[in-house]
Formats: C-alpha cells, structure tokens, sequence
C-alpha cells in the first residue's frame, strides 16, 4: 500500500476501489439515519425543529405515493443544515448524489430557490427565482417537492411516521449508488 497518492498501482487502486464500495453498502445508511436524528437539535425558528420537519416532509410523500428515492429525497432534504443553514440544499444534494436520480439531485440543489415563493418578497429577493428554471427536466418535481411536501412540513400537532420507519427506504437507496465517485 502506498504512503504517497501519486505512487498508487493498479493493484492498490482495485484495492481502495473495494473498500470503498464496502464501506458504501454497510454504512452509509447508517451515517444518514445519525444525521436525520442529530437534526433534532437544530431549531433553527420554525415551530418544529428540522428532525420534525424531515419527518413531516417524508410522511407527505409517503402518503403521496412516492417512490422510495422521492421519499428518501423529501427526507434528507435539509441534511446540509447539519453543516450550513445557508448552502444546506446543495450540500444535501451532494450527499444524495451517487444514489437518486438526477431529477432529485436538482430538486434538493435548487429547493431554497423554489420555496423563495413564500418568503423571498419578505427578503427584498425575487419570489418568483424559480420560474428560470421552468424548462428544466426535473422543475415539476422540484414544485411537488417544495410545495406539497416542504413547504407545509413545519406544524409540531402533524402525526409523522416515526423515523425508524423510514430505516428500509433509507437503506434501499443508501445501500446501491448509481455512480461510485
């Protein structure tokens, strides 16, 4: 095994390749299910901290009919905020990346911009940012996932499912990336 990245074979290489690939299958969704709880001490002023607000989130989908990616999407959306309130949707996008589709992977980029709708005219911003991407592939479901998930995912009387109930969606997705970065 190599000390310095730039003497790395072939052999080395396949190496760290399977180990990686190994480390994805077994603990990410572990990783992702510790950051939905650690979400639960971030309260951030909303009427329910960003724990309850997942948890909102993923039970509107789930009763939607969402599949398991749009369902894990609506709950881990705001899992950036575990590192920058500011730049949480891409930071979560980031982290989703390698297992949803790309539709996904832009709605959580792009989520704050879509729900400037309801508050950006209280900022001085534009609350209509999101129309510059309306010719988007995944804009419609950016909108369904802003407005009929997030968006009205902040009332702490809403009856979610607990989180524990979303282990075998997380894990699903989690456990198989598309793409090995």
């Amino acid at each position: 095994m190599f000390t310095d990245m730039r003497n790395g074979t072939a052999e080395d290489w396949a190496h760290i390749a399977a180990a990686h690939g190994r480390h994805q299958q077994s603990d990410a969704a572990r990783q992702i299910m510790d950051g939905l709880r650690r979400l639960e001490a971030i309260e951030v002023g909303f009427a329910a901290n960003q724990l309850a607000h997942s948890l909102m989130a993923g039970t509107l989908a789930r009763r939607d009919g969402a599949d398991d990616e749009e369902v894990v999407a609506a709950l881990c959306h705001d899992l950036g905020k575990l590192f920058s309130i500011p730049n949480h949707g891409p930071i979560a996008a980031e982290m989703l990346k390698p297992y949803v589709r790309e539709d996904i992977y832009h709605a959580i980029y792009w989520h704050q911009e879509f729900q400037g709708r309801y508050y950006f005219e209280h900022l001085g911003k534009d609350p209509e940012g999101r129309e510059r991407f309306r010719n988007e592939s995944w804009y419609a479901f950016a909108g369904k996932l802003v407005d009929d998930w997030d968006a009205p995912a902040f009332d702490p009387g809403f009856d979610v499912d607990p989180l524990e109930s979303f282990e075998p969606e997380v894990t699903r997705i989690f456990s198989h990336p598309r793409a090995m970065v």
